[in-house]
């Protein structure tokens, strides 16, 4: 299913299929939070090394296929398969905007 995905959200998901860890923490602003797998990560440099080791610890493809809003978020619905524990699972993505950036971003199953 195809969605029509905010332009800074859909650069997301490309740079993460790219294994861009630079090109995607230039999307969030520099004080942006990111929760994933009960860690938080604080500023650009942190998610930056966050994207790093997901990117060297997994193979792994991700599909987005519904969207929500719901309190000022951007909710994603992916489909995520890979080497990792649990695989294939579907994951929500629970995206934060300001002034067309990444704010927040909370990955949670």
């Amino acid at each position: 299913m195809n969605i029509d995905l905010p332009k800074v959200i859909n650069a997301y998901f490309k740079a993460d299929k790219k294994g861009s860890p630079q090109a995607l923490a230039d999307l969030f602003t520099p004080d942006a939070v990111v929760v994933d797998e009960g860690n938080t990560y604080t500023g650009r440099d942190a998610i930056r090394q966050w994207m790093m080791n997901a990117s060297t610890k997994y193979t792994y493809t991700v599909e987005p296929f519904a969207q929500a809003e719901e309190g000022g978020r951007t909710i994603i619905t992916s489909h995520l398969v890979g080497n990792f524990p649990g695989s294939p699972v579907d994951l929500r993505y629970f995206f934060v905007l300001k002034s067309g950036m990444i704010a927040e971003l909370e990955i949670v199953l």
